[in-house]
């Protein structure tokens, strides 16, 4: 009886749509609280102190900084395995596999970074949100795409998560060297200390994780500490996880990404989106999308994306550098453009980075990431779907 009532819940959680709907259904869930009586008594949890320690050791923050301090490094460091996967032999292991998801990716995020720029240049205090909606969520992205289901080839869904691999790579980068705060010199020298003893683990063939972790948690908060993003650890973490082409009976870094993976999928993303999307709709009029934030971030995302990824790529198939995914046609590659415009949360990550301390610009960063995502996940969602048997010119 058990079985058969559980077996609807396995089913669903085997969809590679599934972590694109939860993430879906914990914005919906966080508007809906934002606006309603419960509004306050939501906000009042997010803005609560924590403290985690031992008597005065340890460290106190706002469950909002945990999830985006704490759990987002977890997410990073999932995702630096996968980029990590991916290089080593994955989709991106040769020149030829990874230039159009590259060429792509770049174009996907420099466009929207410009259109943001000119839409903000007469207001210099909103020009640090420019990478904003440079950013794909891979999840959602690729959870739409999989609701299309055969009327997508793999070549295509190839191509957006390896698209959306390397836009990852690039929020990363971004991160790391726009959005740093102001450095402390002691702790880096710490964290570069830490770092010498994870390569002297990885040098040496240490298998088990729990040294790593031992020491990724005071990479972690040396990271804290030194004005970095606290993320950064997540993927300086990942990155010496070993992994080695020839050895196909254990890989630490694939064992990890698989254990990690419906925690990442089903607990910090969809927590980080309830906790990230809720925004008062109070006084918002069509008027509020056109003030430069907004504007800027729903054109980045909706017309960028689709604009930068669709023309590098084009550009790079036309001039011989790349060749077009088998079995697709301009139509449908066109509609997998639009569906890197879906930012969400890694678009709601680096607006929280970027308005880091000018907190009144967040509403907009939210109403700018939420209906610059809802536009192409409709747009590009029909696109593809009517462009079924249409042939390639």
């Amino acid at each position: 009886m058990l079985k058969y009532l559980s077996s609807p819940f396995k089913w669903f959680f085997k969809l590679e749509a599934a972590s694109g709907l939860v993430l879906l259904i914990s914005a919906i869930i966080a508007l809906i609280i934002s606006n309603s009586s419960y509004a306050e008594f939501y906000f009042n949890i997010l803005n609560k102190y924590l403290f985690i320690g031992i008597n005065s050791f340890g460290i106190k923050l706002s469950v909002l900084h945990w999830i985006n301090d704490a759990l987002m490094a977890i997410f990073f460091f999932f995702v630096t395995l996968e980029i990590k996967r991916e290089f080593i032999q994955g989709e991106l292991s040769s020149i030829k596999q990874a230039i159009l998801p590259i060429v792509g990716a770049v174009g996907g995020m420099l466009v929207p970074a410009l259109i943001y720029i000119y839409i903000n240049f007469n207001t210099p205090e909103t020009l640090s949100g420019w990478a904003i909606p440079s950013a794909t969520d891979i999840a959602f992205s690729i959870g739409v795409l999989s609701l299309l289901g055969s009327r997508v080839p793999i070549s295509l869904k190839v191509f957006l998560t390896a698209l959306a691999i390397i836009d990852d790579l690039g929020a990363i980068i971004i991160i790391a060297f726009f959005y740093t705060g102001k450095l402390n010199i002691i702790y880096l020298l710490l964290i570069i200390g830490t770092f010498i003893i994870l390569i002297i683990l990885n040098k040496t063939g240490v298998k088990k994780f729990l040294p790593y972790l031992v020491v990724g948690l005071f990479l972690w908060f040396f990271t804290h500490e030194s004005g970095i993003h606290a993320t950064i650890a997540g993927v300086l973490l990942a990155s010496i996880i070993p992994h080695r082409k020839k050895e196909h009976d254990f890989s630490l870094l694939v064992n990890l990404e698989h254990a990690i993976s419906p925690y990442v999928a089903f607990l910090i993303m969809p927590l980080f989106a309830f906790a990230n999307a809720g925004v008062s709709l109070n006084g918002i009029s069509f008027s509020s999308l056109l003030s430069p934030v907004p504007l800027g971030i729903l054109l980045g995302l909706f017309v960028g994306k689709q604009l930068g990824v669709f023309i590098f790529s084009y550009g790079s198939i036309k001039l011989g550098f790349a060749q077009m995914p088998s079995n697709s046609n301009w139509l449908n590659f066109y509609g997998v453009g639009v569906l890197t415009g879906i930012g969400f949360t890694m678009s709601l990550f680096v607006g929280n980075l970027a308005f880091i301390e000018n907190t009144e610009y967040m509403d907009g960063v939210k109403i700018g990431v939420l209906s610059g995502s809802l536009l192409s996940t409709i747009f590009g969602y029909f696109l593809i779907l009517i462009s079924r048997n249409k042939p390639k010119k």
